[in-house]
């Protein structure tokens, strides 16, 4: 079975192009490391919740817009190789390719996680 890095965050909706553009070039750093597919979703139907909501867990302020994106890996072993690859790239650094001093949003309140897929269908 495959294995999902999955992603939440929010986004300054000012920043929408910005964040496409980052999420298309990450994901050809992602891809040459592995990673079978890379989706980024940019949030339309996200309520705020009253215990828990997305809106919540990242702190979502008034401008901002909640995305949910995945990564998925063959198996375990492949991403924790190829993630350990992307982050070392030179186009991940600040200054590089991605321009990652340059951050499209706040990446302190960004949730993320590994999952192994148990059902695939």
């Amino acid at each position: 079975m495959s294995y999902v890095d999955g992603f939440v965050v929010a986004v300054p909706t000012a920043n929408k192009e910005k964040y496409k553009i980052h999420a298309e070039a990450a994901a050809v750093i992602f891809k040459e490391y592995g990673a079978l597919k890379l989706v980024e979703c940019w949030g339309d139907d996200v309520p705020d919740g009253v215990v828990t909501s997305f809106p919540m867990a990242v702190k979502r302020e008034p401008d901002e817009t909640v995305c949910f994106s995945w990564i998925v890996w063959p198996s375990r072993a492949v991403r924790d190789e190829g993630m350990a690859k992307v982050m070392e790239d030179p186009r991940m650094k600040p200054g590089g390719d991605l321009g990652m001093a340059e951050m499209p949003f706040d990446s302190k309140r960004m949730i993320y996680g590994g999952f192994e897929v148990i059902v695939e269908v």
